[in-house]
């Protein structure tokens, strides 16, 4: 397993310690945690960076492979996913929001699958990247944020915070009509 690939799996294993942060900082409650928040984000941050770091090793150096193509945006989406699951249990992000995300994750997935029984591999296109660095910085807002300005200023995080969440909501429906749009193909070959 190559260097790329070996951060991808960090992020994997990185997702259930943000997992644990997470569920106890509720933002927002009585039990607010503010060290909670803050390693969360911490946690989410490093995460979100070996995702950088992976794609630009392996182009740099020409260590794609197709493990690295199915299981980079599989680790994004248990990542992003399972924060804006907590954003969700926060009351910060609308579950609308959220299912516009799992619909287009399923969509997507959908697709790759019908793909690879024939054979081939679907990389992420650049509209899924774009979307993924809105929902990454979003989070890395959402709980920085939360952990620097202490339960006194809920309601300033959480406008921008939703505002933010409505964003990536249109960013997601976006990337995911394109790439819908960009592989009907597979439409056609699906049997």
């Amino acid at each position: 397993m190559n260097l790329p690939n070996k951060l991808t799996m960090l992020r994997v294993l990185l997702v259930p310690v943000f997992m644990v942060f997470a569920a106890f900082g509720k933002y927002g409650t009585a039990d607010y945690n503010a060290t909670c928040m803050l390693v969360a984000g911490i946690v989410f941050a490093v995460a979100s960076f070996t995702d950088f770091l992976d794609g630009y090793l392996a182009r740099k150096y020409h260590l794609v492979t197709d493990f690295g193509k199915f299981m980079d945006p599989l680790a994004d989406k248990c990542l992003t996913t399972a924060a804006f699951i907590y954003m969700v249990a926060d009351g910060i992000c609308s579950p609308v929001v959220l299912a516009i995300i799992l619909f287009r994750e399923f969509a997507v997935a959908g697709v790759r699958m019908i793909a690879a029984e024939s054979g081939t591999v679907i990389a992420a296109n650049m509209w899924g990247k774009v979307k993924t660095v809105l929902q990454m910085l979003t989070i890395i807002f959402y709980y920085f944020a939360a952990a620097l300005s202490g339960p006194t200023d809920v309601m300033g995080v959480g406008l921008i915070t939703v505002v933010l969440t409505w964003l990536v909501a249109a960013a997601t429906l976006l990337s995911g009509g394109i790439y819908l749009w960009q592989n009907r193909s597979c439409f056609m070959q699906a049997k």
